[in-house]
């Protein structure tokens, strides 16, 4: 997929404010310090498209970005830890639930973790979540550049074994860098693919 334009649209806190579900919708979201930001700029090659912070918890609202008019980027807050308060973490949890269970267009969640990590409870937690509710989802392992491709690929296979506990069947995953660019081909041409099964099936819907 070769990126032509990417811009913002909107930023929102209630779901009937984000904009008219016409086009498919990818939504990012992963721990409050797994380098989500980083990412989508990566992937759009648009550096300051999504804000950067050392601080967890930087993003508080639904973002809404449209890339070559074709389908929607969207930046959702990060679970876990944050430095912020318990009200607000449960107004980020209502806000980002109805989202996911109810936006009609939302055509796949993309959850980020670090693979520097072994599996971690609330990632885990919050997947089981989106298959309990029917939410398609792959997984996006991120900052594969901080440690060797053995030890990356040791984590990866720990976290589809503990995966494989519960699930029958695991979601479609990608190893990516913001720093190297890698994986941007490859979750670039699944939003391809996914998309033109979308156009599909809504062409033989009419």
């Amino acid at each position: 997929m070769l990126i032509r334009d990417a811009r913002f649209v909107s930023s929102n806190t209630q779901l009937s404010a984000c904009p008219p579900p016409t086009l498919p919708e990818y939504a990012f979201i992963g721990r409050s310090n797994v380098g989500k930001s980083s990412l989508l700029n990566m992937l759009t090659q648009r550096n300051g498209l999504a804000k950067t912070s050392s601080t967890p918890g930087k993003t508080q609202v639904i973002n809404h970005f449209i890339v070559n008019d074709e389908w929607y980027l969207v930046d959702l807050p990060g679970y876990g830890y944050a430095r912020v308060s318990k009200s607000s973490r449960a107004d980020w949890g209502k806000m980002i639930n109805a989202y996911l269970t109810r936006r009609e267009n939302l055509t796949c969640v993309c959850v980020l973790l670090d693979s520097r990590h072994p599996p971690q409870a609330v990632d885990l937690e919050f997947m089981e979540k989106l298959g309990e509710d029917g939410v398609p989802f792959v997984m996006i392992f991120t900052k594969t550049d901080k440690q060797s491709s053995t030890r990356t690929n040791e984590l990866i296979k720990s976290y589809l074994a503990k995966m494989g506990e519960t699930w029958d069947e695991l979601p479609r995953y990608f190893l990516t860098s913001a720093e190297t660019g890698a994986g941007r081909d490859e979750v670039l041409d699944f939003i391809t693919e996914v998309n033109r099964q979308v156009a599909a099936e809504a062409a033989g819907a009419e």
